[in-house]
């Protein structure tokens, strides 16, 4: 899947759930499922900026650089 389909793909019905690491702080990052292993991701506290959306080989890539510490 492209990204020009990905962001065609209508996300008013999709389930945004709040990221663990976000639970007790102001700073918070919602996470959908967008099928085929897709996801978005918006920060919650500024839902007009809108989401941003990765493949599924792109979103595993970013996962392996948090587990490897690529953003600390």
């Amino acid at each position: 899947m492209g990204k020009e389909e990905l962001y065609a793909r209508d996300t008013s019905a999709v389930t945004w759930r709040k990221s663990s690491k976000s639970v007790y702080r102001p700073e918070c990052v919602e996470v959908a499922d967008l099928g085929d292993g897709a996801v978005a991701i918006r920060d919650s506290n500024a839902r007009e900026r809108g989401d941003l959306r990765f493949t599924a080989s792109e979103w595993a890539a970013f996962r392996e650089g948090v587990r490897d510490g690529e953003f600390g």
